[in-house]
Protein backbone atom coordinates (compact mmCIF):
# COMPACT_ATOMS: atom_id res chain seq x y z
CA UNK A 1 0.00 0.00 0.00
CA UNK A 2 1.41 3.36 -1.01
CA UNK A 3 2.36 5.83 1.69
CA UNK A 4 0.07 8.80 2.21
CA UNK A 5 2.67 11.57 1.84
CA UNK A 6 2.03 15.29 1.55
CA UNK A 7 3.74 16.32 -1.67
CA UNK A 8 5.53 19.55 -2.40
CA UNK A 9 6.09 20.95 -5.92
CA UNK A 10 9.75 19.86 -5.80
CA UNK A 11 8.56 16.25 -5.27
CA UNK A 12 6.94 16.34 -8.71
CA UNK A 13 10.19 17.04 -10.58
CA UNK A 14 13.26 14.85 -10.81
CA UNK A 15 13.50 12.22 -8.09
CA UNK A 16 10.03 11.05 -6.98
CA UNK A 17 11.58 8.69 -4.44
CA UNK A 18 12.82 11.69 -2.46
CA UNK A 19 9.31 12.14 -1.01
CA UNK A 20 9.36 8.56 0.25
CA UNK A 21 12.78 9.04 1.81
CA UNK A 22 11.70 12.28 3.46
CA UNK A 23 8.97 10.28 5.18
CA UNK A 24 11.35 7.47 6.17
CA UNK A 25 14.17 9.73 7.37
CA UNK A 26 12.30 12.78 8.63
CA UNK A 27 15.15 13.82 10.93
CA UNK A 28 17.90 13.63 8.29
CA UNK A 29 19.57 17.04 7.89
CA UNK A 30 20.05 18.58 4.42
CA UNK A 31 23.49 18.50 2.86
CA UNK A 32 25.78 21.51 2.93
CA UNK A 33 25.10 22.12 -0.78
CA UNK A 34 21.35 22.07 -0.12
CA UNK A 35 21.77 24.49 2.77
CA UNK A 36 23.61 26.89 0.48
CA UNK A 37 20.82 26.66 -2.10
CA UNK A 38 18.28 27.38 0.62
CA UNK A 39 20.29 30.41 1.72
CA UNK A 40 20.46 31.74 -1.85
CA UNK A 41 16.72 31.24 -2.25
CA UNK A 42 16.07 33.00 1.04
CA UNK A 43 18.30 35.93 0.02
CA UNK A 44 16.34 36.28 -3.22
CA UNK A 45 13.03 36.10 -1.39
CA UNK A 46 14.11 38.73 1.13
CA UNK A 47 15.16 41.03 -1.70
CA UNK A 48 11.71 40.72 -3.24
CA UNK A 49 9.97 41.28 0.09
CA UNK A 50 11.97 44.48 0.49
CA UNK A 51 10.85 45.67 -2.94
CA UNK A 52 7.13 45.04 -2.40
CA UNK A 53 5.09 48.14 -1.61
CA UNK A 54 4.18 48.86 2.01
CA UNK A 55 1.74 51.65 1.28
CA UNK A 56 0.10 53.32 -1.72
CA UNK A 57 1.51 56.36 -3.43
CA UNK A 58 -0.62 59.55 -3.21
CA UNK A 59 -2.08 58.85 -6.65
CA UNK A 60 -2.95 55.23 -5.91
CA UNK A 61 -6.24 53.93 -4.53
CA UNK A 62 -5.94 54.36 -0.81
CA UNK A 63 -7.26 50.96 0.25
CA UNK A 64 -4.11 48.92 0.81
CA UNK A 65 -2.94 46.43 3.40
CA UNK A 66 -0.07 44.00 3.73
CA UNK A 67 0.52 41.12 6.11
CA UNK A 68 3.28 38.55 6.58
CA UNK A 69 2.64 34.97 7.70
CA UNK A 70 5.18 32.49 9.02
CA UNK A 71 4.63 29.81 6.38
CA UNK A 72 6.30 27.17 8.59
CA UNK A 73 4.17 27.96 11.63
CA UNK A 74 1.48 25.63 12.97
CA UNK A 75 -1.28 28.14 12.20
CA UNK A 76 0.04 29.26 8.80
CA UNK A 77 -2.90 27.91 6.81
CA UNK A 78 -5.49 29.39 9.19
CA UNK A 79 -3.71 32.76 9.15
CA UNK A 80 -3.65 32.63 5.34
CA UNK A 81 -7.43 32.09 5.21
CA UNK A 82 -7.99 34.94 7.67
CA UNK A 83 -5.85 37.27 5.54
CA UNK A 84 -7.84 36.28 2.43
CA UNK A 85 -11.13 36.86 4.25
CA UNK A 86 -9.88 40.30 5.33
CA UNK A 87 -9.23 41.12 1.64
CA UNK A 88 -5.59 41.91 2.38
CA UNK A 89 -3.87 43.43 -0.64
CA UNK A 90 -0.50 41.66 -0.26
CA UNK A 91 0.01 38.47 1.72
CA UNK A 92 3.52 37.07 2.09
CA UNK A 93 4.43 33.64 3.46
CA UNK A 94 1.02 32.08 2.72
CA UNK A 95 0.47 28.32 3.01
CA UNK A 96 -2.23 25.98 1.72
CA UNK A 97 -2.86 22.26 1.83
CA UNK A 98 -5.20 20.32 -0.40
CA UNK A 99 -6.10 17.02 -2.03
CA UNK A 100 -6.46 16.47 -5.76
CA UNK A 101 -5.83 13.63 -8.16
CA UNK A 102 -5.65 11.35 -5.14
CA UNK A 103 -2.73 13.20 -3.53
CA UNK A 104 -2.26 15.42 -0.53
CA UNK A 105 -0.16 18.45 -1.33
CA UNK A 106 1.14 21.66 0.17
CA UNK A 107 1.48 24.99 -1.66
CA UNK A 108 3.56 27.90 -0.37
CA UNK A 109 3.43 30.85 -2.77
CA UNK A 110 5.85 33.55 -1.73
CA UNK A 111 3.31 36.33 -2.31
CA UNK A 112 -0.44 36.60 -2.88
CA UNK A 113 -1.63 39.81 -4.55
CA UNK A 114 -5.27 40.87 -4.63
CA UNK A 115 -6.42 42.16 -8.00
CA UNK A 116 -9.13 44.68 -8.90
CA UNK A 117 -11.78 41.94 -9.09
CA UNK A 118 -11.10 40.77 -5.56
CA UNK A 119 -9.29 37.60 -6.61
CA UNK A 120 -5.67 36.71 -6.00
CA UNK A 121 -2.53 36.39 -8.05
CA UNK A 122 0.01 33.88 -6.63
CA UNK A 123 3.61 35.03 -7.02
CA UNK A 124 6.72 32.89 -6.65
CA UNK A 125 10.37 33.92 -6.31
CA UNK A 126 12.78 31.69 -8.20
CA UNK A 127 16.54 31.62 -8.68
CA UNK A 128 15.93 30.55 -12.27
CA UNK A 129 16.13 32.97 -15.16
CA UNK A 130 12.41 33.41 -15.77
CA UNK A 131 12.63 35.34 -19.03
CA UNK A 132 15.15 36.61 -21.53
CA UNK A 133 14.95 39.77 -23.64
CA UNK A 134 13.50 38.94 -27.06
CA UNK A 135 12.99 41.37 -29.88
CA UNK A 136 9.30 41.56 -30.73
CA UNK A 137 8.23 39.78 -27.55
CA UNK A 138 5.07 40.92 -25.79
CA UNK A 139 5.21 39.40 -22.34
CA UNK A 140 2.85 40.74 -19.63
CA UNK A 141 4.79 41.97 -16.61
CA UNK A 142 4.67 44.34 -13.69
CA UNK A 143 7.35 45.91 -11.53
CA UNK A 144 7.74 44.11 -8.21
CA UNK A 145 7.45 47.47 -6.43
CA UNK A 146 4.01 47.98 -8.01
CA UNK A 147 2.42 44.64 -7.19
CA UNK A 148 -0.98 45.28 -5.65
CA UNK A 149 -0.98 48.86 -6.91
CA UNK A 150 -0.11 49.12 -10.58
CA UNK A 151 -1.47 47.60 -13.75
CA UNK A 152 0.52 45.15 -15.90
CA UNK A 153 2.29 46.29 -19.04
CA UNK A 154 4.10 44.33 -21.74
CA UNK A 155 7.83 43.93 -22.34
CA UNK A 156 10.03 42.47 -25.06
CA UNK A 157 10.76 39.18 -23.30
CA UNK A 158 10.39 35.48 -23.93
CA UNK A 159 9.56 33.23 -20.98
CA UNK A 160 11.68 30.22 -20.06
CA UNK A 161 9.86 27.18 -18.71
CA UNK A 162 10.89 25.54 -15.44
CA UNK A 163 8.61 22.70 -14.38
CA UNK A 164 8.97 23.19 -10.63
CA UNK A 165 8.08 26.89 -10.94
CA UNK A 166 5.01 25.99 -12.97
CA UNK A 167 3.92 23.44 -10.39
CA UNK A 168 4.36 25.95 -7.56
CA UNK A 169 2.07 28.40 -9.32
CA UNK A 170 -0.35 25.67 -10.43
CA UNK A 171 -0.83 24.33 -6.90
CA UNK A 172 -1.33 27.81 -5.48
CA UNK A 173 -3.96 28.49 -8.14
CA UNK A 174 -5.76 25.26 -7.20
CA UNK A 175 -5.79 26.28 -3.56
CA UNK A 176 -7.22 29.71 -4.37
CA UNK A 177 -9.84 28.16 -6.67
CA UNK A 178 -11.28 26.20 -3.73
CA UNK A 179 -12.30 29.54 -2.21
CA UNK A 180 -13.38 31.14 -5.48
CA UNK A 181 -10.37 33.46 -5.38
CA UNK A 182 -8.29 32.20 -8.29
CA UNK A 183 -7.56 34.97 -10.79
CA UNK A 184 -6.41 32.49 -13.43
CA UNK A 185 -3.02 34.12 -13.51
CA UNK A 186 0.18 33.91 -11.54
CA UNK A 187 3.53 35.66 -11.62
CA UNK A 188 7.12 34.52 -11.38
CA UNK A 189 10.03 36.68 -10.21
CA UNK A 190 13.41 35.32 -11.28
CA UNK A 191 16.97 36.55 -11.04
CA UNK A 192 15.82 40.04 -12.01
CA UNK A 193 14.08 40.68 -8.70
CA UNK A 194 12.49 43.90 -9.92
CA UNK A 195 10.17 42.33 -12.50
CA UNK A 196 7.25 39.93 -12.08
CA UNK A 197 6.30 38.05 -15.26
CA UNK A 198 2.63 37.12 -15.55
CA UNK A 199 1.49 33.70 -16.75
CA UNK A 200 -1.76 31.78 -17.25
CA UNK A 201 -1.79 29.19 -14.44
CA UNK A 202 -4.27 27.09 -16.40
CA UNK A 203 -1.42 26.06 -18.68
CA UNK A 204 0.12 24.05 -15.84
CA UNK A 205 -2.91 22.13 -14.66
CA UNK A 206 -2.87 19.14 -17.04
CA UNK A 207 0.81 18.41 -16.41
CA UNK A 208 0.29 19.01 -12.70
CA UNK A 209 -2.54 16.47 -12.59
CA UNK A 210 -0.39 13.90 -14.37
CA UNK A 211 2.48 14.49 -11.97
CA UNK A 212 0.26 14.25 -8.90
CA UNK A 213 -1.45 11.06 -10.08
CA UNK A 214 1.80 9.22 -10.84
CA UNK A 215 2.64 6.46 -8.36
CA UNK A 216 5.51 7.01 -5.99
CA UNK A 217 8.38 4.59 -6.67
CA UNK A 218 9.17 1.81 -4.20
CA UNK A 219 12.94 1.89 -4.78
CA UNK A 220 15.62 4.43 -5.70
CA UNK A 221 17.16 5.10 -9.08
CA UNK A 222 20.18 7.31 -9.53
CA UNK A 223 19.80 10.77 -11.02
CA UNK A 224 22.52 13.31 -11.69
CA UNK A 225 21.65 15.26 -8.56
CA UNK A 226 21.85 12.24 -6.22
CA UNK A 227 25.35 13.00 -4.99
CA UNK A 228 24.11 16.16 -3.25
CA UNK A 229 21.00 14.57 -1.75
CA UNK A 230 20.72 14.02 2.01
CA UNK A 231 19.31 10.54 1.39
CA UNK A 232 22.20 9.24 -0.71
CA UNK A 233 23.62 7.59 2.40
CA UNK A 234 20.74 5.11 2.05
CA UNK A 235 20.06 5.08 -1.70
CA UNK A 236 23.70 4.74 -2.74
CA UNK A 237 24.47 1.48 -0.91
CA UNK A 238 21.12 0.00 -1.99
CA UNK A 239 21.79 0.78 -5.64
CA UNK A 240 25.34 -0.55 -5.37
CA UNK A 241 24.16 -3.77 -3.77
CA UNK A 242 21.62 -4.20 -6.57
CA UNK A 243 24.22 -3.32 -9.25
CA UNK A 244 21.48 -1.06 -10.61
CA UNK A 245 21.99 0.12 -14.17
CA UNK A 246 21.19 3.70 -13.17
CA UNK A 247 24.61 3.81 -11.50
CA UNK A 248 25.97 3.90 -15.06
CA UNK A 249 23.09 5.52 -16.94
CA UNK A 250 21.22 7.90 -14.59
CA UNK A 251 17.62 9.00 -15.02
CA UNK A 252 15.81 8.07 -18.21
CA UNK A 253 19.01 7.07 -20.03
CA UNK A 254 18.69 3.52 -18.72
CA UNK A 255 15.05 3.08 -19.78
CA UNK A 256 15.87 1.65 -23.22
CA UNK A 257 17.85 -1.11 -21.55
CA UNK A 258 15.27 -1.79 -18.85
CA UNK A 259 12.69 -2.33 -21.60
CA UNK A 260 14.95 -5.12 -22.85
CA UNK A 261 15.04 -6.70 -19.40
CA UNK A 262 18.48 -5.33 -18.53
CA UNK A 263 18.37 -3.92 -15.01
CA UNK A 264 21.97 -4.25 -13.81
CA UNK A 265 25.40 -3.17 -14.95
CA UNK A 266 26.48 -6.80 -15.06
CA UNK A 267 23.60 -7.74 -17.34
CA UNK A 268 24.54 -4.90 -19.67
CA UNK A 269 28.17 -6.09 -19.80
CA UNK A 270 27.01 -9.61 -20.67
CA UNK A 271 24.49 -8.38 -23.27
CA UNK A 272 27.31 -7.54 -25.71
CA UNK A 273 25.58 -4.41 -26.98
CA UNK A 274 28.67 -2.73 -28.40
CA UNK A 275 29.42 0.71 -27.03
CA UNK A 276 26.95 0.49 -24.14
CA UNK A 277 28.43 -2.79 -22.92
CA UNK A 278 31.97 -1.46 -23.33
CA UNK A 279 31.06 1.57 -21.22
CA UNK A 280 29.57 -0.71 -18.58
CA UNK A 281 32.77 -2.76 -18.49
CA UNK A 282 34.85 0.42 -18.19
CA UNK A 283 32.64 1.65 -15.37
CA UNK A 284 33.05 -1.66 -13.55
CA UNK A 285 36.83 -1.51 -14.04
CA UNK A 286 36.91 2.18 -12.95
CA UNK A 287 38.34 3.28 -16.30
CA UNK A 288 37.19 6.92 -16.75
CA UNK A 289 38.09 7.51 -20.43
CA UNK A 290 38.28 5.35 -23.56
CA UNK A 291 39.42 6.09 -27.10
CA UNK A 292 36.87 6.09 -29.91
CA UNK A 293 39.60 6.44 -32.55
CA UNK A 294 42.86 4.72 -33.38
CA UNK A 295 44.90 7.82 -32.53
CA UNK A 296 43.75 10.91 -30.70
CA UNK A 297 44.91 14.23 -32.14
CA UNK A 298 44.61 17.93 -31.44
CA UNK A 299 45.78 20.93 -33.51
CA UNK A 300 48.62 23.13 -32.25
CA UNK A 301 49.28 26.79 -33.06
CA UNK A 302 52.13 29.24 -32.62
CA UNK A 303 50.10 31.35 -30.19
CA UNK A 304 47.52 29.61 -27.99
CA UNK A 305 45.20 31.15 -25.40
CA UNK A 306 42.95 29.09 -23.10
CA UNK A 307 39.93 30.97 -21.79
CA UNK A 308 37.41 30.36 -19.03
CA UNK A 309 34.60 32.62 -17.82
CA UNK A 310 32.97 32.73 -14.38
CA UNK A 311 29.46 34.14 -14.06
CA UNK A 312 27.08 34.65 -11.18
CA UNK A 313 23.86 32.85 -12.08
CA UNK A 314 22.53 34.67 -15.14
CA UNK A 315 23.23 38.14 -13.80
CA UNK A 316 26.64 38.77 -15.32
CA UNK A 317 30.19 37.58 -15.98
CA UNK A 318 32.53 38.73 -13.24
CA UNK A 319 35.75 36.97 -14.29
CA UNK A 320 37.42 36.33 -17.63
CA UNK A 321 40.52 34.17 -17.23
CA UNK A 322 43.18 33.51 -19.87
CA UNK A 323 46.29 31.31 -19.92
CA UNK A 324 48.93 31.77 -22.64
CA UNK A 325 50.96 28.66 -21.85
CA UNK A 326 53.08 30.47 -19.30
CA UNK A 327 51.08 33.15 -17.47
CA UNK A 328 47.51 33.32 -16.21
CA UNK A 329 45.71 36.65 -16.53
CA UNK A 330 42.46 37.54 -14.81
CA UNK A 331 40.06 40.30 -15.76
CA UNK A 332 37.74 40.54 -12.79
CA UNK A 333 35.19 42.68 -10.99
CA UNK A 334 33.82 41.83 -7.56
CA UNK A 335 30.74 43.98 -7.76
CA UNK A 336 28.38 45.88 -9.95
CA UNK A 337 27.22 43.15 -12.36
CA UNK A 338 25.24 44.78 -15.12
CA UNK A 339 26.99 48.10 -14.48
CA UNK A 340 30.09 49.95 -15.65
CA UNK A 341 32.31 47.68 -13.54
CA UNK A 342 31.33 44.57 -15.51
CA UNK A 343 31.48 46.47 -18.81
CA UNK A 344 35.01 47.69 -18.03
CA UNK A 345 36.13 44.16 -17.19
CA UNK A 346 34.80 42.77 -20.45
CA UNK A 347 36.28 45.64 -22.49
CA UNK A 348 39.72 45.11 -20.92
CA UNK A 349 39.59 41.36 -21.55
CA UNK A 350 38.57 41.78 -25.17
CA UNK A 351 41.20 44.46 -25.80
CA UNK A 352 43.91 42.15 -24.43
CA UNK A 353 42.72 39.16 -26.46
CA UNK A 354 42.44 41.28 -29.59
CA UNK A 355 45.97 42.64 -29.11
CA UNK A 356 47.43 39.14 -28.73
CA UNK A 357 45.65 37.98 -31.86
CA UNK A 358 46.66 41.06 -33.86
CA UNK A 359 50.28 40.69 -32.75
CA UNK A 360 50.33 37.06 -33.88
CA UNK A 361 48.86 37.99 -37.26
CA UNK A 362 51.34 40.84 -37.74
CA UNK A 363 54.24 38.45 -37.17
CA UNK A 364 52.83 35.78 -39.46
CA UNK A 365 52.20 33.38 -36.61
CA UNK A 366 49.17 31.10 -36.30
CA UNK A 367 46.72 31.88 -33.48
CA UNK A 368 43.85 30.14 -31.73
CA UNK A 369 41.87 30.62 -28.55
CA UNK A 370 40.31 27.67 -26.74
CA UNK A 371 37.63 26.92 -24.19
CA UNK A 372 36.10 23.76 -22.78
CA UNK A 373 32.42 23.51 -23.81
CA UNK A 374 31.90 26.88 -25.47
CA UNK A 375 28.21 27.35 -24.67
CA UNK A 376 28.94 29.46 -21.58
CA UNK A 377 31.75 31.47 -23.14
CA UNK A 378 29.73 32.09 -26.33
CA UNK A 379 26.74 33.22 -24.30
CA UNK A 380 28.68 35.68 -22.19
CA UNK A 381 30.75 36.98 -25.10
CA UNK A 382 27.67 37.76 -27.19
CA UNK A 383 25.42 38.93 -24.36
CA UNK A 384 28.16 41.16 -22.92
CA UNK A 385 28.67 42.77 -26.32
CA UNK A 386 24.92 43.28 -26.61
CA UNK A 387 24.37 44.59 -23.07
CA UNK A 388 27.33 46.98 -23.07
CA UNK A 389 27.28 48.08 -26.70
CA UNK A 390 29.19 51.32 -27.22
CA UNK A 391 30.81 51.33 -23.78
CA UNK A 392 34.38 52.59 -23.48
CA UNK A 393 36.35 51.61 -20.38
CA UNK A 394 38.23 54.01 -18.13
CA UNK A 395 41.42 52.82 -19.86
CA UNK A 396 39.99 53.76 -23.25
CA UNK A 397 39.14 50.27 -24.45
CA UNK A 398 35.77 49.69 -26.07
CA UNK A 399 33.34 46.83 -25.81
CA UNK A 400 33.29 44.99 -29.16
CA UNK A 401 30.16 45.00 -31.25
CA UNK A 402 28.02 41.89 -31.32
CA UNK A 403 29.01 41.45 -34.97
CA UNK A 404 32.70 41.41 -34.02
CA UNK A 405 32.10 38.77 -31.37
CA UNK A 406 29.98 36.67 -33.71
CA UNK A 407 32.69 36.79 -36.35
CA UNK A 408 35.30 35.65 -33.82
CA UNK A 409 33.36 32.76 -32.28
CA UNK A 410 32.37 31.57 -35.77
CA UNK A 411 35.99 31.56 -36.96
CA UNK A 412 38.54 28.76 -37.01
CA UNK A 413 40.50 30.69 -34.36
CA UNK A 414 37.96 29.86 -31.67
CA UNK A 415 38.07 26.15 -30.77
CA UNK A 416 35.91 24.13 -28.41
CA UNK A 417 38.16 21.54 -26.80
CA UNK A 418 35.17 19.61 -25.47
CA UNK A 419 33.92 19.06 -29.03
CA UNK A 420 37.29 17.55 -29.96
CA UNK A 421 37.27 15.40 -26.82
CA UNK A 422 33.74 14.15 -27.44
CA UNK A 423 34.56 13.25 -31.05
CA UNK A 424 37.54 11.09 -30.06
CA UNK A 425 36.94 9.92 -26.49
CA UNK A 426 34.11 8.45 -24.45
CA UNK A 427 33.69 7.83 -20.75
CA UNK A 428 31.21 6.09 -18.45
CA UNK A 429 31.11 9.16 -16.19
CA UNK A 430 30.95 11.75 -18.95
CA UNK A 431 33.68 13.90 -20.43
CA UNK A 432 33.65 16.99 -18.26
CA UNK A 433 36.91 18.83 -17.71
CA UNK A 434 37.10 17.52 -14.12
CA UNK A 435 36.95 13.96 -15.52
CA UNK A 436 39.31 14.29 -18.49
CA UNK A 437 42.04 16.59 -17.12
CA UNK A 438 43.16 14.18 -14.35
CA UNK A 439 43.78 11.57 -17.06
CA UNK A 440 46.15 14.09 -18.63
CA UNK A 441 47.93 14.50 -15.28
CA UNK A 442 46.30 17.72 -14.09
CA UNK A 443 44.99 18.42 -10.59
CA UNK A 444 43.17 21.45 -9.22
CA UNK A 445 44.47 23.32 -6.21
CA UNK A 446 40.88 23.99 -5.15
CA UNK A 447 39.58 20.43 -5.10
CA UNK A 448 36.34 21.27 -3.29
CA UNK A 449 35.18 24.00 -5.65
CA UNK A 450 32.81 23.22 -8.49
CA UNK A 451 30.24 25.18 -10.47
CA UNK A 452 27.64 25.45 -7.70
CA UNK A 453 30.14 25.96 -4.92
CA UNK A 454 31.72 28.79 -6.89
CA UNK A 455 28.34 30.56 -6.94
CA UNK A 456 28.31 30.60 -3.15
CA UNK A 457 31.97 31.61 -3.07
CA UNK A 458 31.20 34.58 -5.33
CA UNK A 459 28.51 35.80 -2.93
CA UNK A 460 31.20 36.00 -0.24
CA UNK A 461 33.80 37.52 -2.60
CA UNK A 462 31.38 40.19 -3.78
CA UNK A 463 30.35 41.19 -0.26
CA UNK A 464 26.82 39.79 -0.50
CA UNK A 465 27.14 38.11 2.89
CA UNK A 466 28.24 39.27 6.35
CA UNK A 467 31.65 37.59 5.98
CA UNK A 468 34.61 39.47 7.47
CA UNK A 469 37.30 41.05 5.25
CA UNK A 470 39.66 38.09 5.65
CA UNK A 471 36.98 35.68 4.43
CA UNK A 472 36.20 37.97 1.48
CA UNK A 473 39.88 38.10 0.49
CA UNK A 474 40.17 34.30 0.81
CA UNK A 475 37.07 33.78 -1.35
CA UNK A 476 38.53 35.99 -4.05
CA UNK A 477 41.84 34.14 -3.94
CA UNK A 478 40.12 30.78 -4.25
CA UNK A 479 37.96 31.86 -7.19
CA UNK A 480 40.98 33.18 -9.08
CA UNK A 481 42.84 29.93 -8.36
CA UNK A 482 39.85 27.88 -9.52
CA UNK A 483 39.46 29.85 -12.74
CA UNK A 484 43.18 29.81 -13.44
CA UNK A 485 43.28 26.05 -13.01
CA UNK A 486 40.32 25.63 -15.38
CA UNK A 487 42.31 27.54 -18.00
CA UNK A 488 45.48 25.51 -17.32
CA UNK A 489 43.52 22.24 -17.32
CA UNK A 490 42.20 23.01 -20.80
CA UNK A 491 45.75 23.63 -22.00
CA UNK A 492 46.99 20.37 -20.46
CA UNK A 493 44.16 18.37 -22.04
CA UNK A 494 45.03 19.80 -25.46
CA UNK A 495 48.71 18.89 -25.10
CA UNK A 496 47.76 15.40 -23.91
CA UNK A 497 45.48 14.89 -26.91
CA UNK A 498 48.13 16.19 -29.29
CA UNK A 499 50.43 13.50 -27.87
CA UNK A 500 47.81 10.84 -28.65
CA UNK A 501 46.12 10.70 -25.21
CA UNK A 502 48.70 8.27 -23.80
CA UNK A 503 47.40 5.70 -21.35
CA UNK A 504 43.86 5.73 -22.77
CA UNK A 505 42.57 2.26 -23.73
CA UNK A 506 40.45 1.76 -26.88
CA UNK A 507 36.66 1.58 -26.64
CA UNK A 508 36.27 -1.92 -28.02
CA UNK A 509 39.76 -3.28 -27.37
Amino acid sequence: MELDIELQPSDLVGCRYRAVQRHRFAEQSPTEAAVRRIERAEAGRNRVLALLPDAPEPWDPQRFSRVHIDGDGEDAELETLEALAAQTTIITGAAFTGISDGRRWRATPDVLVRDGDGRYLPVIVSNHRIARPAEGGKQPLIATARLGLGAPSTGAYRLRHHAVDGYRLGLAARALAEFGLDSGRGAAIGQDRELAFLVDTGHYQAALSTALAASLPDRPRRLKECGECRFWFDCGPRLTAADDISLLFPGDRAERYRLRGIDTVGELIDADLGEASALAAAWRARIPVLRRVERVTAPRFDVEIDIDVEAYLDQGAYLWGAFDGRDYRSFVTWGGLGTTAEADTFAEFWAWLDSVRDDAHSRGRSFAAFCYARHGENHWLTSSARRFAGHVSAAGHRVPSEAEVTAFISSEEWIDVFAAVRAQLIGPRGLGLKTVAPQAGFTWAETELDGEASVDMYRIAAGHTDADPAAVAEARRRLLSYNGDDCRATSVVRAWMAAGAPGTPPLMG
